[in-house]
């Protein structure tokens, strides 16, 4: 897990944690009453994830190494978020849910299991959540966004492979995720040549299927990803004893679509200036939105957003009128990977929006309700997943076009465009993308790291240039 982002600064105050998070999780949503204070008070007594070493044991995690990546984030989380100023109330929920990053959901997912459910863990957003809710699983995102877990997955893989594949393979095999570990079968998909053999490797060790994903948008390729997600469904069904229907792949659709729906509420009011809410708040909730309940996902963004809608109307943002907004372009930010959002916004800038899977492709273009057959259905959950503009696809001009969209819809002074290191795909459409901006007046810094903290001044030196220049 990483440390603090940006610097060699420490604080005393730690992450949020709950003693019961059972009790605690249903005092929120029935009263919507936890605080960051609360929660800080009782992780400060040593309460952080205290309750769930028997839960952690039965899934046959490695608990002496687990308990030093829970050893970590306290801080790591308390200097990131809980020094921020002005942050919306609805953040508790998000807080908390970190407070109890593997526990309260593992729990959940558990207790499905107990009933009959199964839990598909997915490592990409091509992979449609529908199919799985609609025969009654539940989808959880798998963790790859850590440090703490690169140097495991090394032993399987080469060094020279993005920190995403190699932390996710560290995860699973050094038993210290939860989410890994509970899942009844991993659903990888062919986004890049890395991925494509990791997914070889773990499926060696646990069940695994993976979707075929297009390298090209033709006609025939989203009729090849329909066909996909066809032969998906089939695999969802044998796996969970349930048949897919029209009537229930009809309501999954609404419910995913709701939850696209609420988080697009929270982006849409970061378009104001002053902003009311930090990048760093919109991209954890986007980060828990990968495992969430899809449900309960859209209740808590949809508070969220109602907060920030009121703050707007007062005027209120949480930094003032006229700050250097930033849009941040590239390769995932998965959980806990909050660095580059805490550089810029500790340099005198906000990121305003994120093009990529943890910010628009995650909700953007929701599957058309109006199908009333399961082909048809099928027909329209190919169509809205292939408009994700991935780099894995030649040609990419769609990712292009809606970076220099969204870089005028939210009004960004400048764009940043971050990726792993590895990952060949982004770093080859960095060339297009700075070309475009440029066109436009919009300027563009781009920049290649990892997991690590060890290039974070040297970060910081770049984005505070770069946001310097901005100001001139």
């Amino acid at each position: 897990m990483q440390g603090d982002a940006s610097s060699s600064r420490t604080s005393s105050r730690p992450a949020c944690a709950c003693a019961h998070p059972a009790t605690l999780h249903r005092h929120f949503c029935n009263d919507n009453r936890i605080t960051s204070q609360l929660c800080y008070r009782l992780v400060s007594k040593g309460a952080f994830m205290a309750d769930y070493q028997a839960m952690w044991k039965d899934l046959g995690m490695d608990l002496e190494t687990h308990d030093q990546l829970c050893a970590v984030l306290p801080m790591a989380f308390g200097d990131t978020y809980l020094t921020q100023e002005n942050r919306p109330e609805n953040m508790a929920f998000y807080d908390f849910v970190v407070s109890e990053i593997h526990g309260v959901r593992p729990a959940e997912l558990i207790e499905l299991q107990k009933q009959g459910g199964k839990v598909f863990g997915t490592f990409c957003v091509f992979v449609p959540d529908e199919v799985v809710v609609a025969c009654g699983g539940a989808v959880t995102g798998l963790c790859g966004g850590s440090q703490f877990w690169v140097p495991e997955g090394e032993k399987v893989l080469p060094s020279g492979i993005c920190p995403l594949i190699k932390a996710s393979l560290g995860a699973h095999f050094g038993k210290t995720c939860p989410y890994f570990s509970v899942a009844d079968m991993y659903v990888g998909e062919t986004t890049c040549d890395g991925k494509k053999k990791a997914y070889e490797i773990l499926g060696a060790d646990k069940k695994t299927y993976v979707m075929d994903v297009p390298q090209m948008k033709r006609e025939k390729d989203i009729a090849a990803w329909k066909d996909e997600i066809a032969l998906f469904a089939k695999e969802v069904e044998a796996e969970t004893g349930n048949e897919l229907t029209a009537e229930n792949l009809a309501r999954a659709i609404r419910t995913i679509n709701e939850k696209r729906r609420a988080l697009a509420r929270v982006f849409e009011a970061r378009k104001a200036d002053p902003v009311p809410i930090s990048g760093k708040d919109a991209l954890l909730m986007m980060q828990i939105a990968f495992f969430d309940d899809p449900v309960r996902c859209a209740e808590t963004a949809n508070k969220l957003a109602d907060e920030l809608e009121a703050r707007i109307e007062r005027g209120e943002g949480v930094v003032p009128a006229g700050t250097k907004r930033i849009l941040i372009t590239g390769t995932p930010l998965a959980i806990p990977n909050w660095k580059l959002h805490h550089i810029v916004e500790t340099s005198g800038a906000v990121v305003v929006c994120e093009e990529m899977c943890t910010g628009t492709r995650y909700f953007e273009n929701e599957v058309d309700e109006g199908e009333g057959t399961l082909d048809g259905m099928f027909q329209a959950l190919a169509q809205r997943y292939m408009k994700n503009n991935c780099a894995c696809f030649t040609p990419n001009p769609g990712r292009v076009a809606d970076v220099v969209r969204m870089a005028k819809e939210y009004k960004v002074d400048g764009v940043i465009d971050a990726n792993l290191k590895f990952c060949t795909l982004y770093d080859v459409e960095k060339a297009p993308l700075a070309d475009a901006l440029a066109e436009e007046g919009i300027p563009c810094l781009g920049l290649e790291t990892d997991y690590a903290d060890n290039d974070a001044e040297q970060l910081r030196t770049r984005i505070g240039a770069f946001i310097e220049m901005l100001d001139a």
